[in-house]
């Protein structure tokens, strides 16, 4: 039986490449962080300036992507997941958070107003839920906001780390 993928995705600032490191660590998955691997395999057509971003080679995603999903053992931390195929993801986990924690995260990393209003309004409208929830199973996807805490407790995450 092969090892599980799982998707940890959100909203940028909702704590998903965190809890996608200290889980692949404690359980013995692959970390994929999906923006540093578009980076590092260039999977990209470009850096958008106006929201400070690369713009996506989805094809070039997947087809790098691809045999190292059918091998399985991942966590894939990204903040979509609809160019992921069904077939090779077990768990969808969607992280939430409050308003006021992710604005206060946002501005922390230096988010100017357009880009920081585009997360705030993704994050209220629930967009990355709903394309969760339109394209995977409703079986596989779980919804965290507060069970996260309980998650880093159990990780052993601390205020430091």
């Amino acid at each position: 039986m092969k090892k599980p993928n799982i998707i940890i995705t959100g909203t940028p600032g909702t704590g998903k490449s965190t809890l996608s490191s200290l889980a692949a660590e404690k359980i013995g998955l692959k970390h994929i962080d999906v923006g540093e691997f578009v980076k590092a395999n260039e999977c990209h057509e470009g850096f958008e300036e106006s929201f400070q971003t690369y713009i996506l080679d989805e094809d070039k995603l997947c087809e790098l992507l691809e045999p190292i999903l059918e091998e399985g053992g991942n966590i894939i931390d990204f903040h979509t997941c609809d160019i992921f195929p069904e077939m090779y993801i077990d768990l969808v986990l969607v992280l939430r958070s409050s308003t006021t924690v992710l604005y206060d995260r946002l501005i922390a990393r230096g988010y100017d107003k357009k880009k920081l209003d585009e997360n705030m309004e993704c994050e209220i409208m629930q967009v990355v839920l709903e394309d969760v929830r339109a394209n995977y199973s409703q079986e596989i996807i779980y919804e965290l906001e507060r069970l996260i805490l309980k998650a880093y407790d159990i990780l052993n995450v601390t205020e430091n780390h």
